[in-house]
C-alpha cells in the first residue's frame, strides 16, 4: 500500500479496547464515557482486519488500547495473529501497556510470539505514579516489567514529559531503565481529546529537555529505528538509547508508515486529522474481504500528508476532540 505521498504503508496500530484500569490526566478525564461493548469488534473481526492488512503488505502489528490486556480474552487474539509471523509474512507483533497486567501475562505473551513490549511509565515516584494516573500502584506495573525481562521480552518504557510534574526526574528515569537493559522514550503531550487539566500547563517541548539532559549526559545521533516514529540517541555514559517522540517541536509525518484502526473498525490515517474510514461496515456486511478491501484501498489513498497539532495559549483546547484512549496508543 502506498499513499498519496509515497509512503509505504507497512504498520498497523490495532486498538482493542478503549477502556483503561488507569485515568491518566493527561490522556482522559476522571470519569470518561466508554463505548458500549454492542459498537466494538469481536476478536474475530480484529483478526479478520489484520489478516486483510497483511495481504496489502502491512509488516508489523502494534496491539493497542486503553489497556488491551484488560480485555478479556485478548491472549486469544494474540495467539492466532502471532502464528503469522515468519512464514506468514507478519514480522512483528508488539505491545504498548500501562503494565498494570504485565505479571499476569508476560510469558503467554511471550509464548505467542511478542518479542518487545512498550510499558508507559511516567515515574517511579508512588506518590506522583496516583497523582498521574488517579488510582494506579507504580509498585505492581515494576513487577510487571520484572516479569516481561524475566520472560524474555525486550522492554521500552514509554515517558510523557510533563512540566513542573516529572521534568526533573527524567534523567533518572533514563539511567534507571539503561540499568536494567531497557531503551526509554520520551513523548510531548498530545492535543487530544477533553481532559481536566490544562495542557498549556503540562506542556514540556523535548527539545527543552533534550537542551538539558546535554548538559548532564552525552548525546549521540544514532541510526536506530523500531518501525515507529521516535528519533534516537545513545547516551555515551550508558550505552544506551533514549527515543524522541516529538508531534509538536518537529512532526514525524513526512516519514509515517502507519495507519490506526480502533475497536470499533474505524480506521484513522492519521493521528491528528478527524478524518476516518469505516471498516466494520463493509466487514459485517459480507462474509468474503472484498468490501473490506476496497474499504482499505479507498482509505489509503487518502491518508493526509501530516497532522497539525499545536499547544500555546492560543490553541489549549484540544486538536482532535477523541482520546487517545479511544483512537489506540
Amino acid at each position: 500500500m502506498i499513499d498519496p505521498y509515497g509512503r509505504h504503508i507497512t504498520y498497523l496500530r490495532v486498538s482493542v479496547t478503549d477502556r483503561c484500569d488507569f485515568r491518566c490526566v493527561y490522556c482522559m478525564s476522571e470519569s470518561p464515557e466508554f463505548l458500549p461493548k454492542a459498537d466494538v469488534l469481536t476478536l474475530e473481526e480484529i483478526e479478520r482486519v489484520c489478516a486483510a492488512f497483511m495481504r496489502k503488505g502491512v509488516e508489523r502489528i502494534r496491539v493497542t488500547g486503553g489497556e488491551p490486556l484488560v480485555r478479556r480474552n485478548v491472549m486469544s487474539l494474540f495467539e492466532r495473529v502471532g502464528g503469522w509471523l515468519g512464514a506468514g509474512g507478519l514480522k512483528e507483533l508488539t505491545l504498548t501497556t500501562n503494565g498494570s497486567q504485565l505479571a499476569r501475562f508476560a510469558r503467554t505473551l511471550r509464548g505467542a510470539g511478542v518479542r518487545r513490549v512498550n510499558v508507559s511509565l511516567d515515574t517511579r515516584d508512588p506518590e506522583k505514579f496516583r497523582a498521574i494516573t488517579r488510582w494506579g500502584d507504580v509498585s505492581v506495573v515494576l513487577r510487571g516489567i520484572d516479569a516481561a525481562l524475566e520472560a524474555g521480552l525486550q522492554v521500552k518504557i514509554n515517558t510523557v514529559a510533563l512540566k513542573g510534574v516529572n521534568e526533573d526526574e527524567i534523567l533518572d528515569l533514563i539511567l534507571w531503565a539503561h540499568a536494567r537493559g531497557m531503551d526509554l522514550t520520551l513523548i510531548e503531550t498530545m492535543p487530544m481529546g477533553g481532559i481536566d487539566a490544562d495542557r498549556t500547563e503540562q506542556y514540556l517541548p523535548l527539545s527543552v529537555l533534550r537542551a538539558r539532559l546535554t548538559q548532564r549526559i552525552h548525546l549521540e545521533n544514532v541510526d536506530y529505528q523500531t518501525g515507529g516514529p521516535a528519533r534516537y540517541v545513545r547516551v555515551a555514559e550508558t550505552g544506551g538509547r533514549v527515543g524522541f517522540i516529538t508531534p509538536l517541536t518537529h512532526n514525524f509525518c513526512e516519514s509515517c508508515n502507519r495507519v490506526r484502526l480502533t475497536c470499533t473498525g474505524t480506521l484513522y490515517m492519521c493521528l491528528g486529522q478527524e478524518d476516518a474510514a469505516d471498516l466494520r461496515g463493509p466487514l459485517r456486511a459480507s462474509s468474503d474481504d472484498e468490501m473490506l478491501d476496497d474499504a482499505i484501498e479507498a482509505a489509503i489513498a487518502r491518508k493526509p500528508k501530516g497532522h497539525d497539532f499545536m499547544i500555546d495559549r492560543r490553541h489549549s483546547g484540544p486538536a482532535v476532540p477523541r482520546t487517545m484512549s479511544m483512537t489506540g496508543g
